[in-house]
């Protein structure tokens, strides 16, 4: 590598490095315990233990379980329902009115047999919550969102630019060495350059899968307007529906239209996820890869009459896909002690690099440090070696 593209490199791997790390710290530090959200909920008390279906029960009328939700809080309208596939209970969410977003929305979690109303904390209050807004939109929406997403891009290229350079710096190293008996500063520099490969690939999917995932609602909103636009010119000029046919029964029609596939929720008319006029009943597959696939089945919320069933584009296809990828909870607990043992490699790394940053000397003197070990010295580099030593040809 010629030494004037070798400084380029070195640059972007600094400039990018250092612009994101701060928040890449944040990022891992609270994606952490997210990893573990479901466990630490059950352990905290914040999931309620739901009693088995007692045996030959049949699961409760869906409209009575809705109703007795919107008796908790009265004067909010049904925004979802939904399922839980772990456990024989089902979800509630309300709100004042139909686009109520996430932070207002209340929750009502039922036995799904039984129709007991579970006690169970809110989902959008608690540590838990804060740390998930930290972590996904530093409390400011979308423009937080899309900002976590241009540093987790940086780091992608980060990651890339520290590739290149991996190959000078270790060429004649054995791989995991750590030069502890010559400098502090070059031990922190084999440290950072061990595990930034080891944890490589890892950190490149998640950085990646972060941010797609903070496109979520700009996706999700082309997909409404693309897709259900369609749908939505049939009932132009006509009010939201008064008064809702059955939910009950718009998802048996729903399950029959799909009988190879089961319900994992259900958007109430005026959501944003199905339109004005529509139940959107979104089914799913039961293997750990179909069920992150959602399939919309559309029943008209008045009349209770299928409309459509239209396929979900390959952008929204790649965002669900990315989601479970992202915190490594498709796989059960082993996956996610690997993603966590992974996530405090990294930490490591980012930390590394602050430090080497710290101690840093000029870029010319760390690309002379290269030159004087020897580690990057191919043909056109050992040429310039000799020149400055006075004994080129």
């Amino acid at each position: 590598m010629q030494r004037s593209t070798l400084k380029v490199w070195f640059l972007v791997h600094k400039w990018t490095g250092l612009v994101c790390t701060v928040f890449l710290l944040m990022l891992c530090l609270t994606g952490l315990p997210l990893v573990f959200w479901e466990e630490i909920s059950h352990l905290t008390g914040a999931d309620a233990d739901v009693a088995p279906a007692p045996a030959g029960a049949q699961p409760a009328n869906i409209d009575a379980l809705v109703n007795k939700a919107l008796a908790e809080y009265p004067g909010d309208v049904p925004l979802f329902f939904g399922w839980d596939d772990h456990s024989p209970s089902v979800y509630v969410n309300t709100g004042a009115r139909p686009d109520t977003p996430p932070p207002e929305m209340h929750t009502a979690v039922l036995h799904q047999y039984t129709g007991e109303l579970l006690p169970v904390a809110q989902f959008n209050e608690g540590v838990m919550y804060f740390l998930y807004r930290l972590h996904t939109d530093i409390f400011v929406g979308l423009p937080g969102m899309l900002f976590l997403g241009a540093m987790a891009l940086l780091f992608a290229v980060a990651i890339v630019s520290g590739v290149v350079l991996y190959g000078p710096f270790m060429r004649k190293l054995s791989f995991g060495t750590l030069r502890t008996g010559r400098s502090r500063r070059l031990a922190w520099l084999d440290l950072h350059n061990v595990l930034g490969i080891v944890t490589l690939g890892w950190a490149f999917v998640v950085g990646i899968t972060g941010a797609i995932n903070t496109l979520a609602g700009p996706l999700e909103q082309a997909w409404q307007s693309d897709q259900l636009g369609d749908f939505a010119k049939q009932y132009e000029g006509r009010p939201r529906p008064a008064r809702l046919a059955s939910l009950d029964a718009a998802i048996a029609t729903a399950r029959a239209a799909e009988p190879e596939m089961k319900p994992a929720f259900v958007s109430f008319p005026g959501t944003g996820y199905s339109g004005d006029h529509h139940y959107g009943v979104f089914m799913h597959g039961d293997t750990p890869l179909t069920e992150r696939l959602y399939r919309p089945v559309l029943i008209d919320a008045e009349t209770g009459v299928l409309t459509a069933q239209p396929q979900l584009p390959g952008y929204m296809a790649t965002l669900l896909l990315s989601q479970p990828l992202h915190f490594g909870d498709y796989g059960g607990l082993p996956l996610k002690v690997l993603w966590a043992l992974l996530d405090l490699l990294t930490i490591i790394v980012l930390v590394s690099g602050l430090y080497l940053w710290f101690k840093r000397g000029s870029t010319e003197s760390r690309i002379a440090e290269i030159e004087r070990s020897g580690l990057a010295e191919g043909p056109a580099q050992a040429r310039l070696t000799q020149a400055r030593a006075g004994s080129a040809p």
